[in-house]
């Protein structure tokens, strides 16, 4: 699968991002809404699962900005992701969504679906660089979803939002992991699925970076680097 690398890499570090790059998060988000769906019996609301699902991740995706913004807390966006589409369909009582919510946080990251051949490309990269975490999500469901789904093995080091105090892509944040690892700049390398949390955050701190686009969205930027599956990475850091 893979060819042998140079003597000397360009790359020390590689910094990569959890969900959606090693971490399948949305299938493993679905799996866990779909058991929640049925244990709480929202058919009786909800037209279907999907329904239900897509008033969740419109919702869900705008209190993510708002929280990298400062401008909710974590108790109240994993509240409010959950009580304002069940409002919308008529359930109000606020426990139900408290409740659905801590189900949410606990059961989610349990889930161990990774991207397509992620394993085996941090099998391989392991050999020749130090690899590291850059997350925006909660602390102890990074870590639980790291250590259940065998990721956590493969990092020297984890950098969450959440403890550093500064998210992507604020510069405080590549700052700070870069400067952790003592590394310079030139030594890094930044791979995620996001164009503003992950690449732009790597453009404004001066950092190389690889856009993971699986799906292959289109979109008018001119990128450093581009991949849609993670195998292509090898070839990437061999130069």
């Amino acid at each position: 699968m893979f060819s042998n690398f140079n003597v000397m890499p360009k790359y020390k570090h590689l910094f990569f991002d959890l969900d959606h790059t090693l971490w399948d998060f949305e299938t493993n988000s679905i799996q866990t809404l779909e058991e929640l769906y049925a244990k709480y019996h929202l058919g009786k609301s909800f037209g279907s699962f999907n329904q239900f699902y897509e008033r969740y991740e419109e919702n869900n995706n705008k209190l993510w900005i708002q929280y990298r913004e400062r401008k909710t807390t974590k108790a109240q966006l994993n509240f409010d992701r959950f009580y304002t589409p069940f409002s919308e369909v008529g359930i109000t009582d606020e426990n139900i969504a408290l409740n659905f919510g801590q189900d949410y946080i606990t059961v989610s990251p349990t889930k161990t679906a990774l991207m397509p051949n992620a394993i085996e490309v941090l099998e391989k990269l392991k050999l020749k660089f130090k690899l590291h975490v850059i997350t925006n999500g909660f602390r102890e469901v990074q870590n639980i979803k790291l250590k259940n789904s065998n990721l956590k093995q493969y990092f020297y080091k984890i950098f969450i939002s959440e403890t550093i105090g500064a998210s992507k892509p604020k510069t405080a944040f590549f700052e700070y992991a870069v400067k952790s690892c003592n590394a310079r700049k030139n030594e890094c390398l930044i791979i995620g699925d996001n164009l503003e949390t992950d690449i732009d955050g790597a453009i404004n701190f001066g950092l190389d970076y690889v856009f993971l686009n699986p799906n292959k969205v289109p979109h008018t930027r001119e990128l450093m680097h581009e991949i849609s599956d993670l195998k292509e990475l090898i070839e990437i850091v061999k130069s």
